[in-house]
């Protein structure tokens, strides 16, 4: 059983540990995201690891956040693996078929990002095809080595839940015919704020996401709209690849993606887009800006 219930990663106020360290928030309820936005003192027990994967004991100490960082840094992460099309009102909205197979596409670790106060960049090279958007995402980490797993038993491999922000430059994406390209620029998966461990989440299908651009939900869902759930996602990844500590494997994104609207929604310079995922991943805050 877990000594914690969810975790960040953050340098801290005091000079005397530089960090970045690993700790609870002390306030079982506080959003870190949206504390940190505003600029409220979050107060986190601190662990004596320096990794989510090996977050060690509590040490007494306590520290105030100064800056939020990604729940996993890039030197851990490896290869982001990220499954397209993964929500039946998705599919919908985008009129494409349900799928029978999980379509996997990738993000190098240099995709990675920390929550705000960092900026999500647009490069600017893609800045003049005003096709930048967004897709909220569940992300999962892979806690310990996993290879041919069943669906029975890929819960055993999950160390828990984030939140995810799939960066996507539409133009580009279709104009090939792999996506990749197109979501791997610098930054493209901001995720946070906190990691939230798999022994608070008894019922998968009852988590909420939700995305709201500049104040205005535009994305919201439970995981129950999976055309793949956890298990199987896990699972199928494993098959004849092992999938290592830290990997992030980000789930898909509801319906409401901003290119499929009507009239058609990108992002801009000075957007905000939020994530929010409920049983206290709380809200990863992206502020979005155009590369000069």
């Amino acid at each position: 059983m877990s000594t914690y219930s969810r975790l960040i990663r953050f340098i801290p106020k005091s000079s005397a540990h530089p960090g970045p360290l690993i700790g609870e928030p002390a306030d079982p309820e506080i959003d870190v995201g949206i504390a940190s936005y505003e600029s409220k003192a979050i107060e986190v027990n601190v662990y004596s690891g320096r990794s989510v994967l090996n977050p060690g004991e509590k040490t007494g100490q306590i520290e105030i956040v100064d800056k939020l960082l990604s729940p996993l840094g890039q030197n851990e992460v490896g290869t982001i693996r990220c499954i397209g099309l993964n929500y039946v009102n998705h599919a919908k909205e985008v009129n494409l078929p349900i799928p029978e197979t999980p379509t996997l596409f990738m993000k190098p670790s240099s995709a990675l990002a920390d929550p705000y106060p960092s900026p999500t960049i647009i490069p600017k090279s893609f800045v003049s095809d005003n096709a930048a958007d967004f897709e909220s995402e569940v992300a999962l980490i892979i806690g310990k080595e996993a290879k041919n797993v069943s669906e029975d038993n890929a819960l055993d491999y999950l160390l828990g839940i984030t939140a995810a922000n799939d960066i996507s430059s539409r133009e580009a994406q279709f104009a090939q015919s792999q996506w990749c390209y197109s979501k791997s620029f610098d930054g493209a998966c901001p995720i946070g704020p906190a990691i939230v461990h798999k022994s608070q989440l008894a019922r998968l299908e009852e988590i909420r996401i939700s995305g709201i651009l500049n104040g205005t939900t535009v994305q919201d869902s439970k995981l129950d709209d999976l055309i793949f759930s956890i298990p199987k996602i896990i699972s199928f990844l494993s098959q004849g690849t092992t999938l290592q500590p830290g990997t992030i494997i980000i789930t898909g994104t509801p319906a409401g993606v901003g290119w499929s609207a009507n009239p058609r929604i990108t992002l801009k310079d000075g957007d905000e887009f939020r994530v929010f995922v409920s049983h206290g991943v709380g809200t990863l805050i992206n502020k979005i800006v155009e590369e000069k």
